[in-house]
């Protein structure tokens, strides 16, 4: 028989609502969760998981069809569309499972069905039957999260025009995709789907893919796609989607005039919208500016005992700053005085290949803000390690402040660097300085050398340049 009353209640059970839950359960609070559709949230189940599990498939096919690089022969291969889907579905499921199991070990309570606030610290959750049950807590933590955004021009189907969640269950291979947006999502659909075959042209309004890193970044994933055989049109704009017969007619605005582009299907991937409808904000009060629920540094709304994290406040919209955000709101609550978040220092990673990983200032946003700057780069060319498994695309690049060494941002593309940027963000929030970063060392051959090189290139110290 499930409980009424709990010390806490979390709305959504995505990588911000099932952390907080836990953390909630290990500092002795008494916890529940509402959710209405499998444990895990996007991430787990139609997001960050299951899309690394179909890039790795794409890789594999990519190393396979490359074999006579590393001196060894085999038959062509094929792919297998299906088997794909299905391997990148299991790994989800599996994922979901594990937080069933993190649920029951920390005793945590799962209230299945659509959950909605209600003033006096109250929560409703509707089941699928249409029955309603109200449950009581001191401290009620919303972790709705984000779904994708729709443009006027670019209304989703899930037919012709596709989400990322239906892109990674099409019910067949399509010869032709148009992906419109070129953040994250984009470019790693772009670079699966190129990879097994498909014809992909990526549509970004602004003037570079991939905008928000550094630039040089920017223009080097541009032309390795191009390499790959990937179309990529900047400051252009999908205006008409013509889903009429048997695939699309994209119409394009680009500053050279309109160009009209067929295919099979279209990704629309322009960002991510959040979750903040039909949850019961207005019925208590709870304020929304610009799509966003407004929050202090420590998540807790303009309501007391309600909080927001994740997706439906500002900040990056991104799996680990929405568990960041759940642990220190319910540190918070327990009575820890967790320090707050520092956002600018806050990993970003896309896992098309090569991979892009960043942290802190860019080039240009570093001198924006006043600082006279010192920058290494070093390129995976000059890698014994990136050598021996042939990925010698991209570099690592590091920005201090050349007043105090401190070390401003730094931007990585490449072989595996998404696994390299954590240590970046361990030497910001250490305060530590390039010439610490250049005596730090690195273990050889590694592709993490080239932090220790793109250090002492900045203080021109570089050995293997």
């Amino acid at each position: 028989m499930s409980s009424t009353k709990f010390d806490v209640i979390v709305l959504g059970s995505g990588p911000g609502g099932y952390v907080a839950a836990i953390r909630a359960s290990q500092l002795g609070l008494k916890t529940a969760v509402v959710e209405a559709a499998d444990l895990g949230g996007i991430c787990l189940n139609w997001g960050c998981i299951p899309t690394k599990a179909l890039i790795k498939s794409a890789q594999v096919f990519e190393y396979i069809n490359h074999a006579e690089d590393y001196g060894i022969s085999v038959e062509k291969a094929s792919v297998n569309f299906d088997d794909m889907i299905k391997r990148s579905r299991n790994v989800a499921d599996g994922m979901s499972k594990g937080i069933q199991f993190l649920f029951k070990k920390n005793k945590i309570e799962k209230l299945t069905g659509w959950g909605k606030i209600k003033p006096g610290k109250k929560v409703e959750v509707e089941d699928k039957d249409g029955k309603k049950t109200e449950y009581s807590a001191d401290h009620i933590i919303i972790a709705t999260g984000g779904r994708s955004k729709e443009l006027p021009a670019l209304k989703i189907d899930n037919e012709k025009i596709v989400g990322y969640r239906k892109a990674m269950t099409l019910d067949k291979l399509p010869k032709k995709m148009v992906v419109v947006g070129s953040g994250a999502i984009g470019v790693e659909f772009a670079y699966v789907y190129s990879s097994i075959g498909v014809e992909v042209t990526i549509v970004e309004f602004l003037d570079r893919i991939v905008p928000n890193e550094d630039e040089e970044v920017s223009k080097t994933l541009e032309k390795i796609y191009k390499k790959k055989g990937i179309k990529v049109m900047t400051s252009a704009e999908v205006t008409n989607v013509d889903t009429k017969g048997d695939g699309c007619k994209v119409t394009v605005k680009t500053k050279d005039g309109e160009e009209k582009i067929d295919c099979d299907i279209v990704l629309s991937a322009v960002g991510v919208v959040s979750n903040v409808e039909n949850c019961g904000l207005e019925d208590v009060g709870v304020l929304v500016d610009r799509g966003k629920i407004k929050v202090d540094e420590l998540y807790k709304t303009n309501m007391p005992g309600y909080y927001a994290i994740g997706d439906v406040v500002p900040g990056p919209a991104l799996a680990h700053v929405a568990s960041a955000e759940g642990i220190i709101c319910v540190e918070n609550i327990a009575g820890q005085n967790p320090d707050p978040l520092d956002y600018n220092n806050i990993p970003g990673c896309t896992y098309c290949l090569p991979e892009i990983s960043s942290v802190g200032f860019t080039e240009a946003k570093a001198k924006e803000a006043g600082y006279e700057i010192k920058v290494g780069k070093f390129p995976f060319s000059a890698s014994g390690k990136a050598s021996a498994a042939g990925a010698k695309d991209g570099f690592v690049k590091l920005i201090f402040d050349a007043k105090y060494g401190e070390l401003l941002g730094a931007h990585m593309i490449g072989y595996n660097v998404t696994e390299l940027i954590a240590e970046i963000v361990a030497i910001r929030k250490l305060e530590t300085t390039g010439h610490e970063i250049i005596k730090t060392v690195h273990p050889h051959p590694t592709m993490s050398e080239a932090v220790m090189e793109a250090a002492a290139a900045a203080y021109g110290e570089v050995i293997h340049l």
